[in-house]
């Protein structure tokens, strides 16, 4: 069987679900939203299975964990959004991709303090810019909020039921759409240093296609992550790895929610 990577940096060091045990591959490559490509050259480490002493992975495992990450980081902006520390908000997105950045490049550290911390930090600066949205249109938290959960679901019954397979042939899809959204968005964000508005992020017919783009490569891939989970899964990983992959979910469900929040804000406009 060959063994499709994720487009989603943290996934890039989850077990790979193999007949023989599970392979850890070296984080590489450049990252754009949640979007990271290894390096093919990268070494990868011995592989096996949970050890002596250790419980293999299962999907209660998953469910759960990924289910506290996601409860800590609605907990800590709805309070935030509630107190109105939006004074909070740019230290904790700080805080949050330092602490993701930790765990994509050490993995082993991955367990419930830094991962939940890393989930408290993205919920107070998602919180914080919710409710600056949500003051100027009311009620648009909220909706972003039921469609990021939403897609989530619909993605994983799409996973479930095969409607849609992550096969090599489409993870190379997704990567190259990755990709392409990734330098659209760089060349946005240089244009507007030098004030030329490409219009992306302006409000306009166009910026609401980008995002709807956005929004649909984000959602493919979930596929791929919750591909990568089964992998992990079915190749005996340690139960150790359930926080790890909690992290990488919430990596692409933050990306996936400020990009409908923006949506939705461009809707309001017009």
């Amino acid at each position: 069987m060959q063994v499709r990577t994720s487009s989603n940096p943290a996934f890039r060091k989850l077990p790979q679900g193999q007949p023989g045990g599970y392979n850890l591959g070296r984080q590489g490559g450049a990252v754009g939203g949640s979007a990271a490509f290894a390096d093919p050259r990268a070494p990868e480490v011995e592989p096996g299975r949970a050890g002596a002493g250790e419980r293999p992975l299962t999907v209660d495992d998953v469910v759960t964990k990924t289910a506290v990450t996601a409860g800590v980081a609605l907990a800590a902006g709805v309070l935030t959004a509630i107190s109105g520390l939006y004074v909070l908000v740019l230290p904790a997105f700080i805080l949050g991709i330092v602490v993701s950045l930790v765990l994509i490049f050490k993995s082993e550290w991955a367990k419930a303090p830094l991962v939940l911390l890393y989930s408290a930090a993205m919920g107070v600066a998602l919180g914080g810019i919710s409710g600056i949205f949500d003051a100027i249109y009311p009620g648009i938290a909220a909706q972003a909020i039921i469609g990021t959960a939403g897609v989530f679901v619909g993605m994983l019954v799409v996973y479930k039921t095969g409607a849609v397979r992550v096969t090599p042939r489409f993870t190379k899809w997704l990567m190259g759409a990755l990709i392409g959204v990734t330098v659209l968005m760089v060349a946005n964000l240089v244009a507007s240093l030098f004030g030329v508005n490409l219009g992306l992020r302006d409000g306009s017919w166009l910026s609401i296609v980008f995002s709807l783009v956005v929004i649909a490569v984000a959602s493919f891939s979930l596929l791929l992550d919750f591909d990568q989970a089964d992998q992990a899964i079915r190749g005996g990983a340690p139960a150790k790895f359930a926080w790890y992959i909690a992290f990488g979910l919430m990596t692409t469900l933050v990306w996936l929610y400020i990009e409908i929040l923006r949506l939705l804000s461009y809707l309001r406009q017009n």
